[in-house]
């Protein structure tokens, strides 16, 4: 849905209340990764500063699955919400596992300025987010990637993975082997992987993305040097590994209960943590040595949703895009 030039502005010189509505084609229509990557920079800084307001997450659980909601604030950025459904078993009826929508409202006057389709969106801030930590993270010139999962998130990580970072060297290994090799046959430079061992074999980088019950890696797999990314709301890592990683999360609320926390990370102290805005920021130093194991453990952050809807509200109103809704005074 794209308004005409103009049209926006042509209601709220009417002094109308308006609501902009944007689809998920709007949306990847008009985000940008550069511009993307620099305002999840800005909102994990924030976030390790304590200049963001966001309440802990809730969900309301149904038979099937939850509906999460993640408020959040971040000064210079805006004040939004997400909803966001989590359901399991969707990959097996053809929807994502995660469905979502953000509504931006007016920081000033709390009236609410627009909704859009966020599925998009979760899963590529998502995947930008472990792409700026493993490009602080990483060792110099790292080349190689890992990849566990084949699905909507593994998909994003190869897009914003490539876009930050030079890897020639990409492999892809899931429990469902035909899909492995349909994600690998669509991105220049990554092959499927028979097994988890093999993928992660010498892998500079190893990015966990998926929806597992139990690890999905063993502790003698992954070799000094390596920087792990683990998005997945299920034990990923095992405990061997994590007790002798450095351990980077968004947030130290990450040892919360979940939903809001990692179940990886449950009785953990929170101060053995570091928070990747302070590295991002200059605060905290990052990899300890060439040899170091570095960990992201990533729960996903209300302030991350907002950083990607201050863009697209930005992009949208510079190229007119969306449908804009009068709303009753």
């Amino acid at each position: 849905m794209t308004a005409g030039p103009g049209k926006h502005d042509d209601v709220r010189r009417l002094g109308v209340p308006e609501l902009l509505v944007l689809s998920e084609d709007d949306v990847r229509g008009v985000l940008v990764l550069d511009d993307l990557a620099e305002a999840l920079k800005l909102a994990l800084i924030a976030l390790s500063e304590g200049s963001v307001s966001v309440p802990g997450r809730i969900a309301a659980r149904s038979p099937s699955g939850l509906l999460g909601t993640m408020p959040g604030y971040v000064p210079g950025l805006g004040l939004a919400a997400k909803l966001v459904s989590v359901y399991p078993q969707n990959p097996q009826v053809g929807r994502p596992a995660h469905q979502a929508l953000i509504a931006v409202f007016d920081e000033v006057t709390g009236a609410a300025r627009a909704v859009m389709g966020a599925t998009y969106i979760t899963a590529i801030r998502t995947a930008m987010t472990a792409a700026l930590v493993a490009r602080v993270l990483a060792r110099p010139r790292a080349t190689s990637m890992a990849i566990i999962g084949a699905g909507v998130q593994a998909e994003a990580h190869l897009e914003a993975f490539t876009h930050l970072m030079a890897l020639g060297d990409i492999r892809i290994a899931s429990r469902h082997f035909p899909r492995a090799v349909d994600l690998a046959e669509r991105h220049t430079g990554a092959v499927a992987a028979a097994s988890v061992p093999e993928a992660v074999e010498g892998a500079d980088l190893v990015c966990c993305c998926t929806d597992a019950a139990e690890p999905v890696l063993a502790d003698e797999w992954i070799g000094s040097g390596t920087h792990v990314s683990s998005v997945g709301s299920g034990p990923e890592l095992p405990a061997a590994l994590l007790s002798r990683a450095q351990l980077f999360v968004e947030s130290r609320a990450a040892t919360a209960p979940p939903p809001a926390g990692a179940v990886e990370l449950q009785g953990a102290d929170p101060e053995s943590l570091t928070e990747v805005g302070d590295v991002l920021a200059g605060r905290s130093g990052g990899r300890a040595s060439a040899e170091s194991v570095t960990v992201f453990k990533s729960t996903g952050h209300a302030a991350e949703d907002v950083a990607a809807a201050a863009v697209v509200m930005r992009l949208a109103g510079a190229h007119g895009a969306g449908t804009a809704v009068t709303m009753a005074s």
